[in-house]
């Protein structure tokens, strides 16, 4: 059957389609590389060192690209061109260049293209590679359809620290969660039509102090455990390329680092495709103090392994010269083109039309994605606390009061690198709530309080006011997007502004009062977390937030997310993170000489992994599989989970180890498994935990995975605070060398 056979397919859908299905699987893939390398061979073996070093630069849309650039060969990839007309052009003037070799597309397609979906921290909070992989599917769909055919994502950047603004790209604090996302945002983009960059590479998201482009030291053991299981599980879902990160790994910059580009990514992982540099990343090497310049910087990175230049025009520019004073042997040039000329064979650049210049991005938010991205919205929302069941919003409430200026903020709500977002696609909380509250007849007071950073509160009398006059106030608070992501880092987490002093007036008024915080990372909420009794986290959650909070906050769907990160108390937490390694002087109450603060609390404000649900659930019937374990085999956990409320619900069934007693000291806790389920009042469900073996062990410093014989307790629960359940032994030591592939993450079956 032809897809244009297919009944209803609209011209659009059509299109949509045969753009994903250039991208060939992996199975694919596979059976067509050894003609693919035939092909890569036979094009190096035509081309002039000018005509590879080309295919290793990167130019941006606009200065300092030259269009006339394209047709000489002197660019291999483009990035921001993001519209169909200008990939055409683009594409037109590749053909006429000697070679023919198309280039690539890149663009920032981070959470959405024009229909946005929440920020990859909030869609971490889902805890479902389901919904990873869907929301990426729908964002590359809709960038490949105007001629977009490369993505700088997902980012792989694990980070405790939420004082780092780019927390909100990544997937928090934990190496299991992390992987499971990263590789299913890979499969989303590849399956949407996008070839993935997996940034940053690697520790960029440990910077010093929490300041973003600053120094990271992570000991080696610390990356293969913490750090790398997410790029690593990148690499085995067939992402096409990485970016090397802006930061200098202890004491050596990522952009000239062999032992990352090298001997990690291409010996230990086998990694054959191509890696870029950030934006004029390799200019900075000057800035790192180990280049004089230019020409030094750029030898530098093509010998660590960095194949293609972003925007620093320094290899098209002194690679030649470099090559033939014998500084640079031609053949590195010639592996780094063949990595690029490879990725462009499997994406089936070489055979693929060019783009229909007529196609526009708005063509979108479609129904279908608008209806994608709101379901996909309302599985990330957590429900940090609910004293006395505030919400959902009783059925008595006949009149609301919608308090804050993050309420009706359209482009606040999309949130930081929106690519082609327009905020007047955006439904905003209040136009949200007022679409559900009108056919229940209630009626919807909207009151702003205070500006945007809520800097001047001259409108606070207003919505105290308003407050008064309704039954039920929804405040809106948080970060507006200007206060995250890249370059955002903060010394203060506090809710900036006077915030804090709002939320204690409208508390104030004793009317029920339900606080939606929106924003990149947790916020330090000091005494609002006393005086509000209902606050839900919902991130940034892209075009459809209003209905989909109106969803939540009403009742039609209960809250399932989870927190990816752990909420401080105080910024002076920071870092804060739930699988610390345990203290020769625990924390003992009314003992200072234990680990302890003499001005705050030592537990965080939530835990990672916590979110509350309008129902309960109830844990029972633990059982584990074979409590002896040898090489190969697998730790499994059953366990029944009980829906005992009166409402429909999900849970994130969460499984961690402790290895209490190894030659090195280990975490507390590590989170090894998850599923997330569904359930109806009074329904029970066997949830079955998985996790191999070869995952219970930690790294050497060389790279060297070592499972150490021994006990390993396990916790069962909905949070990191989870129970112990029992405890497995593990028969024999065993290694793994760094080359050998290790057991795959762990996996789950509900029943």
């Amino acid at each position: 059957m032809r897809l244009s056979d297919v009944p209803g397919l609209t011209q659009m859908a059509l299109a949509l389609a045969l753009t994903a299905s250039f991208l060939p699987a992996a199975g694919a893939q596979e059976a067509s590389g050894q003609a693919i390398e035939r092909r890569v061979n036979e094009l190096l073996g035509q081309m002039t060192l000018e005509e590879k070093v080309g295919q290793l630069n990167l130019v941006s849309h606009g200065p300092p690209l030259r269009w006339e650039d394209i047709s000489e060969g002197k660019a291999g990839a483009l990035l921001n061109f993001n519209s169909a007309q200008d990939v055409a052009r683009a594409q037109a003037l590749a053909r006429q260049s000697r070679l023919k070799i198309p280039p690539l597309f890149g663009l920032d397609v981070l959470h959405g293209f024009r229909t946005q979906f929440p920020l990859p921290l909030g869609e971490a909070a889902a805890f479902s590679p389901r919904v990873s992989r869907l929301a990426s599917e729908w964002a590359a769909k809709e960038a490949a359809y105007v001629g977009v055919n490369w993505t700088f994502a997902p980012m792989a950047d694990l980070s405790r620290d939420s004082r780092w603004g780019r927390i909100v790209e990544g997937f928090g604090e934990d190496p299991t969660l992390g992987a499971a996302v990263t590789a299913a945002r890979v499969e989303g983009f590849r399956k949407g039509g996008l070839a993935a960059a997996a940034k940053h590479f690697a520790g960029y998201g440990a910077p010093q102090g929490g300041r973003d482009y600053d120094t990271t030291y992570i000991p080696r053991a610390e990356m293969y455990d913490t750090y790398l299981p997410p790029f690593r599980a990148a690499v085995e879902a067939g992402t096409a390329s990485f970016m090397a990160a802006f930061n200098a790994l202890n004491g050596e910059p990522s952009t000239a680092n062999p032992w990352l580009l090298t001997d990690v990514l291409r010996t230990q992982w086998g990694f054959d495709g191509f890696v870029t540099s950030d934006w004029v990343g390799i200019g900075e090497l000057i800035n790192h103090g180990i280049a004089a310049d230019g020409a030094e910087a750029a030898r530098k990175a093509i010998l660590a392994g960095v194949d293609m230049d972003m925007m620093g025009q320094l290899y098209i520019k002194h690679l030649p010269d470099e090559v033939r004073a014998g500084r640079v042997p031609e053949s590195v040039i010639d592996e780094s083109v063949r990595r690029v000329l490879r990725t462009k064979f499997r994406m089936g650049l070489f055979d693929r039309p060019d783009i229909d210049p007529s196609r526009l991005d708005t063509a979108f938010p479609s129904p279908e994605s608008r209806q994608v991205a709101r379901e996909v919205a309302r599985e990330t929302f957590v429900l940090l606390q609910n004293r006395d069941n505030v919400l959902p919003v009783p059925s008595s409430v006949r009149s609301i009061a919608v308090v804050g200026p993050l309420a009706d903020a359209p482009h606040d709500q999309m949130g930081p690198h929106a690519a082609r977002g327009h905020k007047e696609d955006s439904v905003t909380i209040l136009e949200g709530i007022r679409r559900r509250a009108q056919p229940a007849g209630l009626s919807v007071r909207h009151a702003p309080a205070c500006d945007l950073f809520c800097r001047n509160t001259d409108g606070l009398p207003a919505a105290l006011e308003a407050a008064r006059q309704s039954d039920f106030v929804i405040a809106v608070f948080g970060e507006p997007q200007e206060l995250s992501g890249e370059a955002a880092s903060r010394a203060h987490m506090e809710l900036s502004g006077k915030q804090i002093e709002v939320l204690e007036e409208l508390a104030k008024t004793g009317k029920p009062i339900a606080l939606v915080i929106m924003g990149g990372r947790p916020q330090i909420l000091g005494p609002v977390a006393e005086r509000i009794p209902s606050i839900l986290m919902a991130w940034y959650p892209g075009t459809e937030t209003g209905p989909a909070v109106a969803d939540v906050l009403f009742g039609d769907v209960s809250p399932s997310g989870k927190l990816p990160v752990t909420w401080p108390r105080a910024t002076g937490q920071l870092p804060l993170y739930y699988n610390r390694l345990p203290t020769g002087r625990p924390t003992l109450p009314n003992n200072r000489f234990t680990l302890n603060y003499i001005d705050e609390a030592i537990t965080p404000l939530y835990p990672f992994g916590w979110g509350l649900s309008y129902t309960q659930f109830a844990y029972s019937d633990v059982r584990m599989g074979q409590k002896q374990l040898d090489e190969g085999q697998i730790l499994e956990v059953s366990v029944g989970v009980k829906n005992t409320g009166a409402r429909e619900g999900q849970e994130v069934v969460q499984l961690y180890t402790r290895d209490p007693v190894a030659s090195r000291s280990r975490p507390l806790r590590e989170l090894k498994a998850f599923e997330k389920i569904a359930l109806k009042p009074g329904e029970t469900k066997q949830v079955t935990l998985r996790v191999p073996v070869e995952s219970l062990g930690f790294h050497l410093d060389d790279g060297t995975y070592l499972v150490e014989a021994g006990t390993i307790q396990v916790f069962v629960g909905g949070s990191s605070l989870a129970d112990p359940v029992g405890e497995a032994e593990i028969l024999k030591t065993f290694r793994v060398p760094p080359m050998e592939r290790r057991a795959s993450a762990s996996t789950s079956v509900a029943q």
